[in-house]
């Protein structure tokens, strides 16, 4: 079983039997409802702008990544530190290629 870094979190496995519709839904909540702020924007103007169109290994990866701490998403994103190698795929290349300043404006 795979330990994320995210202390009081609970996460069942990914349910494939789920419907695309409450798969991307259930993703968009939790990109809006982190925990800080900071990953609130980032994760949930992602998901504004990408979920739409992700394929079902992305949508993977990305609930993949959602299981880690907001400390440690945030840090990879805006490059403060570099993503573990497993997670240097192309959802996080989607997810450093907002212009989150633009957002904030």
């Amino acid at each position: 079983m795979t330990r994320f870094n995210t202390p009081g979190f609970i996460e069942g496995q990914i349910d494939k039997n789920e419907s695309i519709d409450i798969r991307k839904k259930r993703l968009k909540f939790r990109s809006w409802h982190r925990g800080i702020k900071e990953a609130d924007i980032l994760l949930g103007s992602f998901a504004d702008q990408f979920l739409h169109d992700m394929t079902d290994e992305q949508l993977d990866k990305y609930e993949t990544l959602l299981r880690e701490a907001d400390s440690d998403l945030v840090a990879w994103i805006t490059n403060d530190r570099p993503a573990p190698e497993h997670y240097d795929h192309d959802v996080m290349t989607m997810l450093k290629s907002i212009d989150y300043i633009k957002i904030l404006k």
